[in-house]
């Protein structure tokens, strides 16, 4: 297709819609797959700001500008399929030679030598447009919106429930902060789990974008007016969500005011990003907007201070009773750099958790249908139900994903497979692509928050029980993994979740478009990224993945 027709019908600033139906536009599926995802990526239903090509968290990117965003876009329509295309930080590098088992991109993102890792220095060449900051899945092309993270939290509170509440939530308060892109599936998360939901959001924009998509039920400007609308739900075991427009840590302050104990506590306000992320207490976006611009050094630390506050605040509420969890946004780190001293008084949402999931492989397994269909996720969802009839939970959230989920650009699922079930599914979805059963080929990605892929001491590795939260030797091992399994576009990014210096992490994607090629592709991907989280785990000394590397001979 002409380049100039393609951007006027698919990427006109700042107007970006995958194309969708089985035509190709480009050379091959291999192409095509990263060419609708990174479109997806931008869509304004999937975006939070595609003016600026952040997709979430605040600053995350899909690009590094306009200009390296449309060459991309060229390049694919024209890549072949014994070519790869390399990106750097957003942009369009070059080309190497490859072959048709190879990732069709290979992506880097926000790499910085450790002694140079921080924000100052990564502003600083962002600013000479030299980066980008590729957050998690925006610069890696496979975020699916607020249901991405939705299924990871849902996990969490079910397991949250499981551990203190008896395995439910009903008739119990859950509190946090933050409905942006990842925070914002916390309301829908909780009520799927039968909580009833207070959250906080200094931009109404975001809670106006989780009303319009139902994954908040209410929305005010008035504190006591949430209040009243949870306390009396909560009264009469009714699961609705409730998005306050307020700082987070006022609204935690009003709450200890008033003697209202939260019986769950976390948060996921952009905390990532001191500077371009967090707002800090007592001011607008507009004054905020105007304070990043004109003294970014003043900014961080009046940040660091609110930081400080909003954690003494859940620390107080931790205190007298409330369950009370980090939710990886690196709040603790930077509220004890602001001052607050006992900031990792409560831990993070893994070790509490997720890393039982993790020891088995398991983690946030999504796919896409690349033809724009719905239908083509509800036969997936059903395949999957008949594949895995023992995995109840499993089950029960694809029928409460079906009824609740409201889909954001291409028809998306997730949900959380562990080894051995993530290569038979991918196998099955090859199938239904081959047979014509489902109308266009599908991708399988994941979160880069997952078992084996990321090194994050304050999130996804914190406290592993040999002391080797901090080595990122493995998400390295996972990267070149998927690239030897012939993942169809892999990615290596430092900073997401967490912020620059505090994480490293690798993602794949690999394309299901029912030919022989991609069953090879999908057999040995799906089967090597699980298997790092068990290697992984198996080395950390976990018995539960000791059991799993057993059981799948994976042990040497």
């Amino acid at each position: 297709m002409n380049i100039s027709h393609f951007l006027d019908q698919y990427a006109s600033h700042p107007n970006y819609k995958s194309p969708v139906g089985s035509k190709l536009n480009s050379k091959s599926w291999q192409t095509e797959a990263p060419l609708r995802m990174l479109l997806n990526n931008l869509d304004s239903e999937v975006a939070e700001d595609p003016n600026n090509l952040i997709v979430y968290g605040g600053s995350g990117q899909a690009a590094r500008n306009r200009e390296s965003l449309e060459k991309i876009i060229e390049i694919l329509l024209d890549l072949e399929e014994d070519e790869s295309l390399l990106i750097q930080s957003g942009k369009p590098v070059g080309k190497v030679r490859s072959h048709d088992q190879a990732p069709r991109v290979l992506i880097a993102n926000s790499n910085l030598v450790p002694e140079w890792a921080s924000w100052e220095h990564f502003e600083k060449l962002k600013s000479d447009g030299l980066m980008m900051y590729g957050q998690m899945t925006a610069g890696s092309w496979i975020y699916i919106g607020t249901q991405g993270i939705l299924q990871g939290t849902y996990e969490t509170f079910a397991a949250c429930a499981n551990k203190h509440f008896g395995g439910s939530l009903r008739g119990k308060l859950l509190v946090s902060g933050g409905l942006g892109g990842m925070g914002g599936a916390q309301p829908l998360a909780a009520t799927m789990t039968g909580a009833t939901f207070l959250g906080a959001d200094i931009d109404s924009s975001r809670i106006e974008k989780r009303l319009k998509t139902k994954y908040i039920d209410k929305m005010t400007e008035s504190y006591i007016e949430a209040r009243d609308w949870v306390l009396d739900a909560k009264k009469n075991n009714k699961n609705i969500s409730v998005g306050l427009v307020s700082d987070a840590g006022d609204m935690l302050d009003n709450l200890l005011e008033d003697g209202i104990i939260p019986e769950v506590l976390t948060d996921q306000t952009s905390a990532h990003d001191p500077i371009f992320g967090y707002v800090p207490n007592g001011m607008t976006l507009n004054q905020a907007q105007e304070l990043r611009n004109s003294d970014q050094k003043k900014y961080k630390e009046i940040s660091l201070k609110s930081m400080a506050r909003h954690v003494s605040l859940m620390l107080k509420m931790q205190e007298r009773g409330a369950i009370t969890f980090d939710y990886g946004n690196n709040l603790r780190e930077f509220a004890k750099i602001g001052g607050e001293k006992n900031a990792f008084s409560f831990n993070g949402f893994v070790p509490d958790y997720i890393r039982p999931l993790f020891c088995e492989g398991k983690g946030p397994f999504r796919w896409a249908a690349l033809s724009g269909d719905p239908e083509d996720i509800y036969k997936t969802d059903k395949a999957l139900i008949n594949a895995f009839p023992d995995n109840k939970d499993m089950i029960k959230w694809l029928k409460q994903a079906k009824e609740k989920i409201h889909f954001q650009g291409l028809p998306c699922r997730i949900c959380w497979l562990g080894m051995g079930e993530r290569e038979k599914a991918g196998i099955i979805f090859n199938d239904l692509v081959k047979s014509g059963e489902v109308s266009a080929p599908l991708v399988i990605g994941r979160d880069h928050l997952d078992c084996g892929s990321v090194a994050s001491p304050n999130r996804e590795t914190e406290g592993m029980i040999d002391g080797s939260d901090a080595v990122s030797d493995w998400p390295l091992l996972n990267l070149m993994s998927n690239t030897a399994g012939g993942a169809t576009w892999v990615s290596f990014h430092h900073g997401g979740g967490v912020g620059m210096g505090y994480s490293q992490h690798a993602g794949m994607v690999v394309l299901v478009d029912g030919t022989d090629r991609a069953k090879n592709c999908i057999k040995r991907v799906l089967h090597n990224d699980p298997a790092m989280g068990v290697f992984r785990h198996s080395d950390a000394g976990y018995e539960i993945a000791n059991k799993f590397s057993k059981k799948f001979k994976l042990d040497i």
